[in-house]
């Protein structure tokens, strides 16, 4: 902060540091990285509006400051605290963003573009190398044109192709950025550093890649026998209460995500998102059969003990944009509830099911530890429990073996996921590791 803006209020600094920083320059001149340039990108969009350019406009509604544990108004001027940084003496202020007052007003369209734009070359590559590996160069050069809806179809399907492809997990929830909930973009992210995520985000980054190449796309909602109609006012009642008790009957909707596209007048339903869902990518009449009402057909999903019904539904957008909203930040511990409410696991693969068992003491965990052994025996699986955060186990030596980059991503989670856990339900849990072998039960592809 320059020294002659001590006696500045906070909108004025607001407005001169957040929403119209340099930011281009001052990487340039070294002066922040880039980890703080994500950063200080992500701030503005927490903090302001934009247009559907990606310009910033005015601050969210509801939008408030504290310093310490006081409210400070922007009018009002922050303390200005002297520190030194490699021997320079330099001007800050502390304070805390509070949203929690907000309201449902994020700019979609703005928010994936700001995101591009940022990392235009990055995401272009990632596009380009997904066609590749899909097509061959050759084609990929006539593809990206988009000249056809033929062209269109195949962008659509050879990105969902390497998304269903990265892995379904919540490890990285603990591990690096720790991120509670990805973006469509921090999900894309976190497929090319190796990693994955799971249904809700995996939809999030196919959109976000697809809304550059102007693609038109609705959100769609599924869950375990959902038959429908959706309880859309009920939904739109959980946004806003954030009360889940007794709801299950209503939150089943939206156990799972995918997506509707229109491609030049064709109807195509895409799940990109990989664990124990098909990839799907179902065009007009056989969408439709999926969607409609009349004589509406399930999409089998093979879970652990048995096969389960999978109903997919339209679905007025505010419910499901709302829904990822609050996810990043307003549902509290929804990386927890990914990993045990969801029963997600940390990690899914047609061959490995890894979940941590969360417990305070013994009794707790050999109660736990039979319900897993039962249901492994009931399946016919081999599975391994350790109450240590460990794979000292045959089967974890061989999960290691098979999968050695994820096994020590999971071994590396487990310190977060106990704090997350203590800071969620009190001090004193402890952790230990499930390891499921499964009858390698990749789903059979639904494309037609």
């Amino acid at each position: 902060m320059d020294p002659g803006d001590a006696s500045v209020s906070l909108g004025g600094l607001l407005d001169k540091y957040l929403k119209h920083a340099p930011v281009s320059q001052l990487l340039q001149e070294s002066r922040i990285t880039q980890t703080s340039a994500d950063a200080l990108y992500a701030m503005q969009d927490l903090v302001y509006l934009s247009t559907d350019a990606g310009e910033l406009k005015d601050m969210f509604s509801g939008m408030a400051f504290k310093e310490g544990e006081e409210s400070l108004a922007l009018d009002q001027v922050p303390t200005n605290h002297q520190v030194q940084v490699e021997d320079q003496e330099v001007s800050v202020v502390d304070l805390t963003i509070d949203r929690i007052n907000l309201q449902y007003s994020r700019n979609w369209t703005s928010f994936h573009r700001r995101k591009w734009l940022r990392n235009e070359s990055r995401y272009s590559g990632f596009v380009r190398d997904s066609l590749i590996h899909e097509f061959g160069g050759h084609e990929t050069d006539a593809i990206l044109q988009l000249e056809s809806t033929s062209h269109k179809l195949k962008l659509l399907k050879g990105l969902a192709k390497t998304i269903w492809d990265g892995q379904f997990e919540n490890y990285s929830r603990f591990i690096g950025k720790k991120l509670v909930y990805k973006s469509g973009d921090e999900t894309i992210d976190n497929i090319m550093e190796g990693a994955g995520a799971i249904c809700s985000e995996k939809v999030q980054a196919l959109k976000f890649l697809t809304d550059h190449y102007g693609l038109q796309s609705e959100y769609i909602i599924a869950g375990e026998n959902a038959t429908g109609p959706v309880p859309v006012e009920k939904l739109r009642e959980l946004l806003t209460t954030f009360d889940f008790r007794f709801s299950k009957r209503y939150m089943r909707f939206w156990q799972h995500t995918a997506l509707l596209y229109d491609i030049d007048g064709t109807q195509v339903l895409v799940d990109a998102t990989n664990g124990n869902i098909p990839f799907i990518f179902l065009k007009d009449d056989a969408a439709e059969r999926i969607l409609g009402y009349q004589k509406k057909l399930p999409v089998t999903v093979k879970m652990v003990e048995a096969d389960e019904d999978f109903y997919y539904h339209r679905v007025p957008q505010d419910i499901p944009e709302n829904f990822f909203f609050a996810l990043e930040g307003w549902v509290s511990f929804s990386d927890l509830m990914q990993v045990f409410d969801n029963e997600l696991g940390l990690y899914l693969s047609s061959e490995f099911y890894v979940m941590p068992l969360a417990f305070k003491g013994e009794k707790e965990f050999g109660r736990e530890r039979q319900e897993y052994l039962d249901v492994a025996q009931r399946a016919g699986l081999e599975c391994s429990v350790t109450a240590d955060w460990t794979l000292d186990s045959p089967l974890g030596e061989e999960f290691h073996q098979a999968e050695p980059a994820v096994a020590d991503n999971i071994l590396r989670a487990g310190e977060h996921l106990l704090t997350r856990l203590d800071e969620c339900d009190g001090a004193g849990h402890q952790a230990g590791l499930v390891i499921m072998k499964l009858l390698n039960q990749s789903p059979v592809p639904l494309d037609r």
